[in-house]
């Protein structure tokens, strides 16, 4: 069974200002000081941030599941301002069956001094658990554009 779930998060910032952020290593960085607490710590394992770059997210204590994700990068399209990654070890969608789990995170242009973070999930499961499916979530993809968002537009705004 294939699925796709995607959200969009509406950010006061410019898309390119976001991409920059998105495209590479920028976005975990600001993952490990904006959101430890929540989404946990990020650590490249291999590469540079260009397509083949390895990194693991390691999740907060007490985080249902296995404890960590790795993850790598795909696809990094400059032009249309979009990334996918697939998770490749750990997670609890590796645990419980999942056979593929692919990110893409798209940034929109929406005018003036605001973009949006297009967050989507494309997964594929074995027919004898797609019940699993309902476990899928964006919400931590959400939350992640939601704090960069602010943390852009928190940098733009006069001291």
């Amino acid at each position: 069974m294939k699925g796709q779930l995607s959200a969009e998060t509406v950010v006061g910032a410019t898309a390119s200002s976001v991409w920059e952020v998105y495209k590479g290593l920028e976005l975990g960085r600001l993952v490990d000081r904006l959101l430890p607490d929540v989404l946990g710590k990020v650590e490249v394992i291999e590469g540079d941030g260009g397509v083949g770059t390895i990194v693991k997210l390691t999740f907060p204590k007490g985080t249902p599941g296995a404890g960590y994700i790795k993850e790598i990068f795909k696809k990094i399209d400059e032009e249309k301002r979009v990334e996918e990654t697939e998770m490749i070890e750990g997670g609890w969608f590796k645990v419980l069956g999942f056979e593929s789990y692919i990110i893409r995170l798209e940034i929109i242009e929406k005018g003036g001094e605001s973009s949006i973070i297009k967050s989507s999930i494309e997964y594929e499961v074995d027919d004898k658990l797609a019940n699993l499916a309902s476990e899928v979530t964006t919400r931590p993809l959400e939350i992640m554009a939601e704090a960069i968002g602010k943390c852009l537009s928190n940098q733009k705004a006069p001291a």
